[in-house]
């Protein structure tokens, strides 16, 4: 999947995969459809860092779900 094209699919695949590795328990507290096109750049630097990391301490996951609620429109 090319992410670098701007993409209501890559959108969704990102945050989808920002879910799965954050362990988020209350997956409606983030859904794609809350996110729109204009956080994409956000969202995808987002999504880089965490797929870098093997693992994330409870305060790196705190943090990037207080700035995924800050991106979300919905």
């Amino acid at each position: 999947m090319d992410l670098s094209n701007k993409t209501e699919e890559n959108l969704t695949f990102m945050v989808e995969g920002i879910k799965e590795k954050l362990q988020v328990i209350n997956s409606s507290m983030i859904k794609p459809e809350s996110f729109d096109l204009s956080t994409y750049e956000d969202i995808h630097e987002i999504y880089t860092m965490v797929n870098k990391k093997d693992s994330l301490t409870p305060g790196e996951m705190q943090a990037l779900l207080a700035e995924l609620g800050k991106l979300r429109t919905a």
